[in-house]
C-alpha cells in the first residue's frame, strides 16, 4: 500500500503494531508506543486548532530534539498546516526565520525563552507561543494544552499539500525555506526504508537535529514506514551515545561523518562496537573513505552514504547495506526509484558515463522556495531541479560527488573540486575537520587552500600536512597551502561553513 501523507504512515504503523515502541527520548529516558504517538499527535492537532491554526498555516518549531518535537510535527501535519523547522543553532538569526515563514504559532524549548522574548517584543505576527517545558509568562505550556484539548478535527490532507519548510544550511548563501509536500517526501521515505532493508525489529538512534531534512529522511520517516523503534537525542557525547546504543541494542545509527568518526574512536577505546549495531547512514558532508573502510573491516558494520539536499525531501543517491566491489565501495551509491537523475553539461545535456557534470533531478522534488519565486524558477528549469552539485556516474549507475559548482577552483587552467584534497587531509590521524577553498592569488589567480582543525591534544605542522597530501595525491593535485585553525566554523546542519572560510581566508 502506498501511504500518501506522513499522517497515513503513522496511522498505519499504529494500526499494525500499536504496542510497539515508537519514540525513545534518551535525554529524558521517556518513550511512547505507536498507538500513544497516534493519540498524542491527535491531541496536538486539536490543541493547535483551538489556538486558531488552520490548513496551510505555518507553525514554527524552535527546539532541541525530543519526543514532544515529533508529536508536535504530526499534530501540525494532521491539520494540513506546515511545520517550519528552525535550528536552535540559529538563535541569533531567529528573527530572519520568523519573518520569512510567518508562523501563526511558535513552539520552543524553555532554554530559548530569552530569545523568544526578544522576538515577541518586535511584534512579528506570531499569535501564540508554546513552551515544551511548561507554561511561562506569555507562553502556553505544551502538556497543559494537550490535556485540555477536545476531540481532534477531521481535516482532509492530500499528497500534494505542503508539509514542512526545511531550511537550507546556508553554506552557500542565506538559508532558503524549501516547501516539501507530503506525498513526495513520503514516497522518498518508502524507497529509503526499502533500500536500507529496515524492519520493525530494528532499533535506531538519530543524533542530528530534527530541524534538518537529513534526520527526517534518514531516521524518522523511514523508521515510521517500517515501524522501527526510533531513538532521538539532544546532546552529542560519544561516550554517552556509545553506552546508550549498547544498552538499547541499537542496530541502525544515523549521523554525519563527524559523529561517526567520534563513535569509531569510542568503539576502539571500548575494544568493541556497541552490541547490535550493523548499519549506519550518513550524509551532510563527504564520508572519508578510510572511515567507511574502518567500520567494515574492524566491526563488520556497513556505512551507507547518502547524498541529498533540502530541495529533495529525500536522497538523490543512496548506497546498499552490503559490501561493494572495487572503487564502487567508495561511491555514494545508485539513484533511488522515486526520482530521475542525470549528470548534465552546462546546456542541460546528459554527459557520457564517467564524465563530470551537474546533478539534475526530475520528479518528486520541492514545491518551491518559500516566498522566493525567482529562485524557484532559477532552480526548477524545464522540469529539472538544478542542484548546483557536480559529480560523475559509472556504468552501473553509481554516483560520486565532486563538490558544489560554486566550490570549483580554476588552477593552472584546470577546473578542480575540493573533495579529494579534503579526503587526503582527513587521512592524517591528527586532522579532525578539513575544508578546501579557493584563495585568491596575485600570480596564479586562485590556489587551493586547505583549512584544518586538529583533534584535541594532537599536533601536526602545516608543512607536515602538505607533505602528507603530496604523498597521497602528488604535488599537482594537492592544496598549495594549508592553514591550521583552532575551531572550524560549522553550519546548523553540521556542515563545514565554507562561506565563512572564504570570508576569513579566501581573499
Amino acid at each position: 500500500m502506498e501511504f500518501t501523507t506522513f499522517n497515513d504512515m503513522l496511522r498505519r504503523a499504529a494500526w499494525r503494531l500499536p504496542e510497539h515502541p515508537f519514540i525513545y527520548w534518551s535525554d529524558r529516558k521517556r518513550s511512547i508506543t505507536y498507538a500513544q504517538g497516534e493519540m498524542l499527535s491527535d491531541k496536538a492537532a486539536s490543541a493547535l486548532a483551538v489556538l486558531g491554526v488552520r490548513k496551510g498555516d505555518r507553525v514554527g518549531i524552535f527546539a532541541h530534539n525530543g519526543l514532544d518535537y515529533v508529536v508536535a510535527m504530526f499534530g501540525i501535519w494532521k491539520l494540513g498546516a506546515i511545520s517550519s523547522h528552525i535550528s536552535v543553532l540559529q538563535k541569533d538569526n531567529l528573527e530572519y526565520f520568523v519573518n520569512d515563514s510567518s508562523p501563526k504559532v511558535l513552539i520552543y524549548t524553555g532554554d530559548m525563552h530569552e530569545v523568544i522574548e526578544r522576538i515577541r517584543s518586535k511584534n512579528l505576527g506570531v499569535d501564540h507561543f508554546i513552551c515544551f517545558d511548561g507554561k511561562i509568562d506569555f507562553a502556553h505550556g505544551w502538556s497543559e494544552i494537550l490535556e485540555a484539548a477536545p476531540a481532534a478535527p477531521a481535516i482532509n490532507v492530500s499528497d500534494l499539500d505542503g508539509a514542512h519548510l526545511s531550511y537550507t544550511s546556508g553554506s552557500s548563501g542565506s538559508p532558503k525555506g524549501v516547501l516539501l509536500a507530503h506525498g513526495y517526501t513520503a514516497r522518498a521515505a518508502h524507497t529509503i526504508a526499502e533500500r536500507l532493508n529496515l524492519s520493525s525489529e530494528d532499533i535506531s538512534l538519530g543524533v542530528t537535529s530534527l530541524s534538518s531534512s537529513f534526520h527526517l529522511v534518514a531516521n524518522l520517516l523511514p523508521g515510521i514506514h517500517r515501524a522501527v523503534s526510533i531513538g532521538v537525542r539532544k546532546e552529542w557525547n560519544q561516550k554517552d551515545v556509545w553506552q546508550e546504543m549498547d544498552d538499547r541494542g541499537v542496530t541502525f545509527f544515523a549521523g554525519n561523518p563527524i559523529v561517526l568518526g567520534d563513535l569509531l574512536t569510542e568503539s576502539r577505546q571500548q575494544g568493541r562496537k556497541s552490541k547490535g549495531l550493523n548499519l549506519c547512514i550518513t550524509g551532510g558532508a563527504p564520508l572519508p573513505p578510510d572511515l567507511k573502510l574502518a567500520y567494515y573491516q574492524e566491526y563488520g558494520v556497513h556505512i551507507v552514504e547518502s547524498y541529498g539536499q533540502s530541495e529533495l525531501g529525500g536522497f538523490l543517491t543512496l548506497g546498499y547495506p552490503r559490501e561493494e566491489a572495487g572503487k564502487r565501495f567508495y561511491a555514494i551509491g545508485p539513484g533511488l526509484p522515486d526520482r530521475e537523475t542525470i549528470v548534465a553539461d552546462e546546456n542541460g545535456q546528459e554527459q557520457p558515463v564517467g564524465e563530470p557534470g551537474e546533478f539534475l533531478i526530475r520528479n518528486n522534488v520541492m514545491l518551491g522556495y518559500w516566498n522566493m519565486p525567482e529562485k524557484t524558477e532559477s532552480a526548477l528549469r524545464d522540469g529539472w531541479l538544478h542542484t548546483g552539485d557536480m559529480g560523475v556516474m559509472d556504468s552501473e549507475g553509481y554516483f560520486t560527488l565532486l563538490g558544489r559548482w560554486s566550490e570549483r577552483m580554476h588552477i593552472n587552467g584546470r577546473v578542480v573540486f575540493p573533495r579529494y584534497m579534503e579526503e587526503a587531509l582527513l587521512k592524517h590521524p591528527a586532522v579532525h575537520y578539513a575544508g578546501v577553498i579557493a584563495k585568491q592569488d596575485a600570480n596564479a589567480g586562485q590556489i587551493a587552500l586547505g583549512v584544518v582543525e586538529l583533534h584535541p591534544g594532537q599536533n601536526a605542522s602545516e608543512e607536515v600536512l602538505m607533505h602528507h597530501c603530496h604523498e597521497i595525491l602528488g604535488i599537482q593535485e594537492s592544496p598549495q597551502e594549508v592553514v591550521i585553525i583552532e575551531k572550524m566554523p560549522m553550519t546548523p546542519t553540521g556542515k563545514i561553513g565554507k562561506q565563512e572560510l572564504i570570508r576569513l581566508f579566501g581573499q
